[in-house]
């Protein structure tokens, strides 16, 4: 465990010269740094529960293990209450997001109620021209070539690829070939054996749900696990990049 902690990238690890605080805080950043920052860390952690107190603690685990970014579902009950409670706990010392937004009325409601990006299964037009007009990243969901392409040039920032259990790696490499510029966020059924072979398909980062925030770990309390958990991702996501840099060399 002390090994995949250690490799972590230096900004997300806990450090002598962060005293009290668990983790090192996020700048406030606009659009262009929110995307980087999702890029970077490679995961973005999809949390579900109805308890606000929970999530803030879940929230706090996975950042300590290296995933900061964090994606709450409008499917959570009082779900902008959650984000709310999130967002005043943590603040910027993690990546806020909504997930499953369907229209832009709720992407505005969550923006205002504390989320930095916003993610979305499907593809809405005017859900896109929202966030940006608020200075949010916005990761619309999409399926098919022409989704795919049709949300990147209504200005996606990341395509969320979705259900990616059903198309599998197979289809990111063969959709990068026509489609190199579009970055591509693999959701759904992304787990520890699945991560690697989608980053060294051409994903610039993972959408990653119960394999992450495991429910009955959550329930449990089990923190620690979580913890673990989320470094294991990093480490998989860093070392696929290495594997996908040197094939480029």
């Amino acid at each position: 465990m002390l090994g995949l902690i250690s490799a972590l990238p230096s900004a997300y690890r806990q450090s002598e010269d962060d005293g009290a605080a668990p983790f090192r805080k996020i700048s406030v950043m606009d659009r262009v740094e929110q995307v980087r920052q999702i890029i970077d860390v490679g995961v973005v952690a999809i949390l579900r529960s109805a308890d606000a107190y929970q999530l803030v603690d879940v929230a706090r685990a996975l950042a300590e293990g290296g995933v900061c970014v964090i994606e709450v579902t409008m499917t959570v009950p009082h779900a902008l209450n959650v984000i709310h409670q999130v967002h005043e706990t943590l603040g910027n010392r993690i990546l806020l997001g909504a997930g499953t937004v369907l229209d832009p009325h709720t992407a505005r409601s969550a923006i205002l109620a504390g989320a930095e990006f916003i993610v979305a299964p499907t593809l809405n037009a005017e859900t896109i021209r929202i966030c940006h007009r608020y200075d949010k990243a916005v990761l619309p969901g999409a399926f098919s070539p022409t989704e795919i392409l049709t949300a990147w040039e209504l200005g996606a920032d990341i395509v969320k690829l979705f259900p990616a259990d059903v198309l599998g790696p197979s289809f990111i490499k063969a959709i990068r070939a026509p489609l190199p510029q579009v970055r591509l966020m693999p959701t759904g059924g992304v787990d520890l054996q699945s991560a690697g072979d989608f980053i060294r398909a051409g994903a610039c980062c993972l959408g990653v749900g119960s394999q992450l925030a495991d429910p009955q770990r959550i329930a449990a309390g089990d923190f620690d696990f979580l913890r673990q958990q989320a470094a294991r991702f990093v480490e998989v996501v860093r070392q696929a990049r290495t594997v996908r840099s040197a094939k480029k060399e």
